[in-house]
C-alpha cells in the first residue's frame, strides 16, 4: 500500500497517472457506488442546462488536454 508520505514526493505527472489507474479500478464496479443526493442534484442541473442548450460536453481528449495544459 502507498503511503501519504510516498504521495506526497511523486511528480504530478506521477499522480495524475495514479489517480487515472484507480478511477479505471473503481469504474469497474460502478454498478457497486452509491451517490449521495447532493452529487444527484448537480448532475440533474447539468442535464437541465444541456437540455436547455445552456451548456455543452466537451470531448474527454480535448478536456484532459487542457487540463494537462493548464497544468504546465
Amino acid at each position: 500500500m502507498i503511503e501519504l508520505e510516498q504521495i506526497h514526493q511523486m511528480h504530478l505527472h506521477e499522480k495524475l497517472r495514479v489517480m487515472e489507474a484507480i478511477w479505471d479500478d473503481i469504474s469497474r464496479e460502478e454498478e457497486n457506488l452509491e451517490f449521495p443526493e447532493w452529487h444527484k442534484a448537480i448532475l440533474d442541473e447539468r442535464e437541465r442546462l444541456l437540455n436547455e442548450g445552456k451548456d455543452q460536453f466537451v470531448d474527454w481528449e480535448d478536456a484532459k488536454r487542457q487540463i494537462k495544459e493548464a497544468l504546465e
